[in-house]
């Protein structure tokens, strides 16, 4: 299932189509409504309703991943298989993510009992501390071969911050250094093309509003891949320059993200492609687990009392609350997780805050995004109701915050703890703050924000906050005056 086709309601068996939706400006935006893609369903789908065995599994997608249709060998992994979200059926791990029922996104399964002792802390403590730490928990058969330094991000105690949002004990997990492209993206990308490796997949994409452009680009060329990177033309500068220098074939759509990711659909089923948010999304999604397992660790084997997560998509918040419960079924983590998770968007597009606070089952699709925050400007997320779901029964909350309140977060996050995140940064910042003021996240109890991108790479958003450097002279003299003229104390 693509970013922006949220699970639909149990149909007919299906034959081979291509399909626009009807429906993509109907209301509400209900679990199982298909709105706002193109759908491509395959011409073939399995026929058996069991796992194959893990020592062998072949495509059945005829046609669509020649490179997959020999048997391989998957004696290193620990998947059983694929699961559909919505009515469980089970299906073979193959470049596919969809139920051929219920086109309900499909799940990565994990054989949890067999992991335990097997991925234990003094295994983990040997290991180099990035993403490919918790490798078994990762849906790759054997070795990593893409973004082998990805993850292994700070997390920093934010006591400057946790002062001025008035909390106690507050901490950033800062992907906005995240290696190669300076966000979190980094990690589902290099789940996603080790996986196309697997899957014998020479050329790769995505639609993106950003960080994963950069990030496919980035990886795609360090693995010898071909790439293609579909994005709205509206752009950040920054972004599109980030992603062409890795040598990509961009391509700017007169559209919305939504608009753009309905013909990266197209495009996908077309040339047999491995798009990293369509049909390798169930891999890609997986890899965002990874910031989970590290906040964990980091805390001491323990999860937090609430999370603050940026939602574009909606997966993030998702994996980050599976990651958790992975590690407690595998006895990493003493204590079951009651994390509270908490979503934060924009005011210009926030349909999963906009589900949350008005009660409804699913989201209703922004279908005009208007905000400075690219990056989660998603009006139709894939995950939507997964994440309104997840919120709900955790005992959060989902909020959204305007343009001038994301510029005041980003600003509060640089000149207190020294991090530049991108406009995300500042949704999550605001909306924490936004949180705690109304009483919904306790002041004395531990917090995590998502940090899950640099700000380098919007720079445009703060051209009219920031002003212009006062510029004097070579002279002592002129400093002098200028420091008598300020306000500010001149500390000793």
């Amino acid at each position: 299932m693509a970013e922006g086709l949220g699970p639909s309601k149990p149909q007919q068996p299906v034959e081979a189509f291509t399909r626009n939706d009807a429906g993509a400006t109907s209301y509400p935006g209900l679990p199982g409504e298909i709105r706002s893609v193109v759908l491509t369903v395959c011409p073939f789908f399995i026929s058996k309703l069991k796992y194959p065995p893990l020592e062998k599994t072949t495509n059945f997608i005829a046609g669509y991943c020649p490179a997959y249709m020999e048997e391989r060998q998957v004696s290193s992994s620990f998947v059983k298989g694929m699961k559909c979200r919505l009515c469980g059926k089970l299906y073979p791990v193959t470049p596919v993510n969809f139920c051929q029922d219920d086109f309900g996104p499909l799940e990565i399964d994990y054989d949890y009992e067999g992991l335990k002792g097997v991925l234990t802390k003094e295994k983990l403590e040997a290991r180099t501390f990035n993403m490919w730490r918790y490798q078994e928990l990762l849906p790759i058969d054997g070795e990593p071969t893409v973004g082998l330094h990805v993850g292994g991000t700070p997390l920093i105690r934010a006591d400057r911050l946790a002062k001025e949002i008035g909390v106690k004990n507050l901490w950033i997990k800062n992907d906005a250094v995240n290696f190669p492209t300076l966000s979190f993206k980094d990690r589902v990308v290099a789940v996603a093309l080790s996986k196309a490796h697997e899957f014998g997949l020479k050329t790769v994409g995505c639609a993106s509003t950003g960080n994963l452009a950069n990030s496919v680009a980035a990886n795609a060329a360090a693995a010898g891949m071909q790439s293609y990177i579909f994005i709205p033309s509206d752009l950040e500068r920054a972004k599109v320059m980030g992603t062409s220098v890795y040598g990509a074939n961009v391509i700017k759509v007169r559209g919305t993200y939504d608009e753009v990711n309905r013909l990266c659909t197209q495009v996908a089923f077309k040339y047999g492609w491995g798009f990293v948010n369509i049909n390798l999304r169930p891999f890609y999604a997986e890899g965002s687990k990874s910031m989970g397992f590290e906040i964990a660790e980091q805390l001491g084997w323990r999860t937090p009392q609430h999370v603050v997560s940026p939602m574009a998509g909606g997966a993030l918040v998702g994996k980050v609350s599976k990651a958790f419960q992975e590690l407690y079924k595998i006895d990493l983590l003493k204590q079951e997780p009651s994390t509270k998770f908490y979503g934060a968007q924009a005011t210009g597009c926030n349909p999963i805050s906009g589900a949350v606070k008005n009660g409804w089952e699913s989201h209703r699709p922004v279908r005009k995004p208007n905000t400075i925050c690219k990056s989660l400007a998603i009006g139709d997320p894939a995950d939507g109701y997964f994440a309104a779901k997840l919120i709900r029964e955790s005992g959060g909350w989902a909020e959204d915050v305007t343009d001038d309140e994301i510029r005041e977060g980003m600003l509060l996050l640089a000149k207190t703890e020294g991090v530049f995140a991108e406009t995300a940064g500042g949704v999550t910042v605001a909306t924490a703050r936004k949180l705690v003021e109304q009483g919904r996240i306790p002041k004395n109890e531990e917090i995590v924000l998502l940090i899950t991108g640099n700000g380098l790479k919007t720079q445009d958003s703060l051209a009219t906050q920031l002003g212009e450097p006062v510029t004097i002279g070579t002279s002592l003299d002129e400093f002098v005056a200028t420091m008598e003229n300020t306000q500010e104390p001149v500390l000793a």
